[in-house]
């Protein structure tokens, strides 16, 4: 969770003389988060119309085996972050175009079949949330947090979140495209 650079002034290394020996130390199994986009680029991107929202974070939780590690706080935060910055606060968009775009126009890009849209005969994947409150909370020390504002998860129609509150049941599964020939 620390910077390069502060790193090295905490073991008083110099950059190439600190990661040659975490990678040693680590036996190469070393990750990074690094920044790669300038704010304003990211809103302009975010408005355009063509664009959906997706997250490359991989599964995680706050909790076992998958909850260990300083992942990037995507993972927790992606959506609550564009809906609570973006959408509430910088009003680039009104909330029902950013929700198209986190839902159905995404599902229709990955090609998941009967997912993205409340109608019938689709799974019904529905997060419940408070478009007043909805906000990330994970941070680059404290990634494993769940976002505020989100008060109930329906997976397959199966409530996993209640009242911001794990209910330990686990209904979903790994999606992937459905090709022509499936």
């Amino acid at each position: 969770g620390l910077s390069i650079q502060e790193c090295c002034r905490r073991t008083g290394k110099d950059p190439f003389t600190f990661m040659r020996d975490l990678l040693v130390e680590e036996k190469n199994r070393v990750g990074m988060i690094t920044f790669m986009m300038k704010e304003e680029n990211l809103k302009r991107i975010l408005a355009h119309p063509l664009v959906c929202v997706g997250c490359d974070g991989a599964a995680i939780a706050p909790y076992g085996p998958l909850g260990k590690g300083k992942p990037h706080p995507r993972h927790y935060g992606t959506f609550p972050r564009v809906l609570g910055k973006y959408v509430r606060e910088e009003k680039i968009l009104p909330l029902e175009k950013m929700i198209h775009k986190i839902t159905a126009k995404a599902a229709e890009k990955f090609g998941l079949d009967k997912r993205g849209r409340l109608e019938p005969g689709y799974y019904a994947d529905v997060v419940v949330f408070d478009p007043t409150r909805v906000i990330d909370k994970a941070t680059w020390t404290n990634p494993h947090q769940y976002p505020e504002g989100i008060n109930h998860v329906f997976v397959n129609g199966v409530q996993v979140i209640e009242n911001g509150e794990h209910t330990g049941r686990l209904p979903g599964r790994v999606l992937r495209k459905v090709s022509a020939s499936e």
